[in-house]
């Protein structure tokens, strides 16, 4: 055995291990992988509707990314092109529509004033637009945060990303919590949209990072996801390994904040990892693009005029 694969091995059996420990906290006797729709575990076959959003989202590709026949265009399909910066512009906005559209990403996130611009630069594309909701600080009050999703929505928002009530979790209200989440769960799926829950793991600790995940699931969120890019850190392979243990395969994990290329990607999905939300979209095609193609030139010359796959 590698010492990578050794590594790897000895981090799963680590994750394995403090899950059980912090479940079996939380939930005593009860059964921990048990969810508010009844489904005792087998929700992909009782929950087509759930199944059907977190397939569209990219867990398909999980097998050819991980193998050796991965395309850009496969990578490609796992990025949440991203623009979060307070001082974006318009024509910020227009250029990373625009390398969505031709680098076929899973969707472009932006902040809910650029929703409707982002719509129309990627009308016919076939790139959704994600948003942000409660953003950065997961501070705002659920109906608010509800509201915030339906504008969001109605401006040509297909994907959700909610930051969940940090300080109300850290203080033990789990009722709380979930109550704040599903506030927005519900908005979205009233139009068909995935919501992702935005726990900010920088600011946890592993019994907080299950907690959160648990409230995400019963709940009913697609997604759990590590982190705003605000704090004081971003996704760690040891996160996304905690996170994709305590949610099952119900729901997607999405690593977000510090992935700085293909590398980094792939240890995200190698840990759980079924999307990855960075601003460095276009390098992680590239370097894609040049790992699995030896004509990679002709490859990026084409993702820069527009053309995708």
């Amino acid at each position: 055995m590698s010492i990578a694969n050794s590594l790897n091995g000895n981090l799963e059996t680590l994750i394995e291990q403090i899950t059980e420990v912090i479940i079996a906290r939380l939930d005593g006797e009860g059964d921990a992988q048990a969810h508010l729709c009844g489904c005792a575990g087998d929700c992909f076959h009782r929950c087509p509707e759930r199944m059907h959003r977190i397939v569209d989202a990219g867990a398909s590709r999980i097998g050819l990314v991980l193998g050796q026949t991965a395309t850009a265009r496969d990578w490609s399909s796992l990025i949440d092109h991203t623009l979060l910066k307070p001082d974006a512009t318009e024509s910020d906005i227009k250029k990373l529509c625009d390398e969505a559209a031709g680098y076929k990403f899973a969707s472009v996130c932006v902040n809910p004033t650029w929703v409707r611009a982002s719509a129309c630069f990627l009308k016919d594309s076939g790139v959704p637009v994600c948003t942000v909701i409660g953003f950065p600080l997961g501070a705002t009050l659920p109906d608010v945060k509800a509201y915030e999703a339906r504008r969001a929505i109605s401006h040509g928002a297909r994907e959700v990303d909610m930051v969940l009530n940090i300080g109300l979790l850290k203080s033990g209200d789990d009722c709380a919590v979930e109550y704040d989440i599903r506030s927005v769960v519900e908005a979205a799926h009233e139009f068909d949209v995935t919501c992702k829950v935005i726990i900010e793991t920088a600011l946890l600790t592993d019994e907080e990072k299950v907690r959160a995940c648990q409230c995400a699931k019963r709940a009913g969120a697609d997604f759990v996801k590590t982190s705003t890019g605000f704090a004081k850190g971003g996704a760690t392979v040891g996160d996304v390994a905690l996170m994709r243990r305590t949610v099952g395969g119900d729901l997607g994990v999405k690593a977000s904040g510090g992935v700085k290329g293909i590398e980094d990607a792939r240890q995200m999905i190698q840990a759980g990892a079924t999307r990855i939300g960075a601003s460095v979209g276009v390098k992680i095609a590239q370097e894609a693009a040049g790992n699995s193609d030896p004509s990679n030139q002709s490859v990026q010359s084409s993702f820069k005029a527009g053309g995708g796959y």
